[in-house]
């Protein structure tokens, strides 16, 4: 499997043969015109090929192989099939710039030039067609004029030749034409299919697939009609129509089934980025048909994933990942609910004084370096700030989510939290508050806009503690209640020195602070 996605890697576009993806403009262009003259060239070679095996060897009747057809064996027919890739050629590369000017002006393709791309290899298969259809005409005139019992032969061999080579004229010419296609729907990925569609593809290999039947069907019509084919003929013009049929049917369906395979092969490599959690996988779509519309489709999906996650992850950072977690699992309504839990308040000793001193700029930078601790040390005690109140942070331990001894882990990360900030910003000075008891935890605000927070007595004396603890040596102060509730690892660490009146309580407020 590891060996495979390498593979894919390397590949692209299906093929090493198609290269990397992302060469050079000169470099590609080159490429694609060695591989169109090239495979052309062979389609029709074989074609002519076959032609020349048919008439020769295999269908009964009168014989080619004679010196009254010297002429048109040896010289005619070489002429012709040089003149014919000589024309085709010209007239091929003449009308791939034309279809590929976009290409080779260095800009994107227009809608009008992208269908002309994507319809390309049919323009091209149209060509062999042509020249294969004055082919056969000709030559079935000439060798008729010799002997009109040449006709039929000549007309069936080379029609079943030229269909050969148009099919694999259409698969070879999409084949090298890919890394263009790649390129015009690069800049907009298809809406709908265009040019030969799966179906229409499939159609065609069963049709194919059907000529050396329909020949020895011709064969047996011949040997019936005339009544003079021996047994040993039509033995071997079956047995050889039968490999050919077989041969070019695996041919064909072969690389039919190569297009087919390549862009779902990018796919299923893209998918498996995706599963193991890189987003940034991205489907090269170099198809036109239904196979395009499905590379199209893999991307816009990934895109779609890719905004909800940084949409996730912005609203995380906002909220809290607890938070947003609860958010996205539960229905959103407005209102809480009674939770036992945790409150740390920090707040920043002279921050006035700070912001008069120095530049803006510099005041923010010394803040977030400031938050950087108290962030990293609420979640690492499994909290989550709450809110960001200028030079203060709220946060809470125990909502949204229940958590073992969130008194214990508010009081540890505040312990921590000062320690850390007295030696990574030794600039800031900070006071820290910790209650812990029953508050009201929930989606506070209207309909249109609102926000989880958590309200009740914890809060407010957490706010106030972390006021008087800024006049406490070492800044930090719990609640007895947040103590006591405190698993007993935690509360030894924390001794009550006073009791207090914090404003706005009517009550007075046992603290300790952190035995030292």
């Amino acid at each position: 499997m590891p060996s495979e996605r390498r593979l894919l890697r390397a590949r692209p576009l299906g093929s090493w043969l198609l290269g990397p993806g992302d060469e050079g403009a000169d470099r590609l262009w080159l490429r694609v015109q060695i591989l169109l003259t090239v495979t052309q060239i062979i389609a029709n070679l074989v074609g002519t090929v076959l032609v020349t095996l048919l008439l020769a060897l295999v269908l009964p009747g009168r014989a080619v192989l004679t010196n009254d057809l010297a002429w048109l064996n040896f010289i005619a027919v070489p002429i012709f099939v040089l003149i014919a890739l000589v024309a085709g050629s010209i007239v091929g590369s003449a009308l791939t710039r034309g279809a590929l000017r976009w290409f080779l002006e260095g800009r994107d393709a227009a809608r009008k030039e992208r269908i002309a791309t994507l319809r390309l290899p049919w323009k091209l298969t149209l060509i062999s067609a042509v020249l294969w259809i004055i082919g056969t005409a000709l030559f079935t005139v000439l060798y008729g004029l010799v002997d009109s019992e040449l006709i039929a032969k000549v007309l069936l061999t080379s029609l079943m030749a030229g269909i050969v080579v148009c099919a694999n004229s259409y698969l070879l010419s999409e084949f090298a034409l890919r890394p263009i296609a790649a390129r015009a729907l690069a800049a907009s990925p298809p809406s709908r299919a265009i040019g030969v569609g799966i179906t229409m593809r499939s159609l065609l290999i069963w049709l194919l697939a059907g000529i050396p039947v329909a020949g020895m069907m011709t064969v047996a019509l011949f040997a019936v009609v005339r009544q003079n084919v021996s047994a040993d003929e039509l033995a071997v013009s079956v047995l050889v129509l039968g490999g050919v049929g077989l041969g070019a049917g695996l041919s064909l369906m072969l690389m039919n089934t190569r297009a087919m395979v390549a862009p779902i092969r990018s796919v299923t490599a893209a998918l498996a980025k995706v599963q193991r959690g890189d987003l940034d996988a991205e489907v090269l779509v170099f198809d036109g048909t239904e196979l395009g519309l499905l590379q199209t489709g893999f991307n816009r999906m990934v895109d779609d994933v890719r905004e909800r996650e940084r949409l996730r992850d912005l609203f995380g950072r906002h909220v809290g990942e607890d938070v947003a977690k609860a958010a996205m699992t539960r229905s959103i309504e407005l209102g809480g609910e009674v939770r036992d839990v945790a409150v740390l308040f920090i707040d920043v000793v002279g921050s006035t004084t700070i912001a008069a001193e120095q530049p803006p700029e510099e005041v923010v930078k010394l803040l977030n370096r400031f938050f950087a601790v108290v962030v990293a040390e609420v979640h690492e005690h499994g909290g989550f700030v709450n809110k960001f109140e200028g030079d203060a942070v709220l946060a809470i331990f125990g909502a949204p989510e229940d958590m073992d001894d969130a008194a214990g882990c508010a009081l540890r990360a505040a312990r921590t939290m000062t320690a850390r900030l007295l030696d990574e910003v030794p600039e800031v000075e900070a006071g820290v508050g910790v209650s812990a008891g029953r508050a009201v935890a929930g989606n506070v605000g209207a309909e249109s806009r609102f926000e989880y927070t958590v309200i009740g007595d914890p809060v407010n004396e957490a706010a106030r503690l972390s006021e008087h603890a800024k006049g406490v040596k070492g800044c930090v102060v719990g609640s007895i209640r947040a103590v006591e509730a405190a698993s007993s690892d935690e509360a030894e660490r924390w001794r009550e020195v006073d009791e207090v009146e914090l404003r706005g309580r009517r009550e007075p407020t046992r603290i300790a602070v952190p035995v030292t």
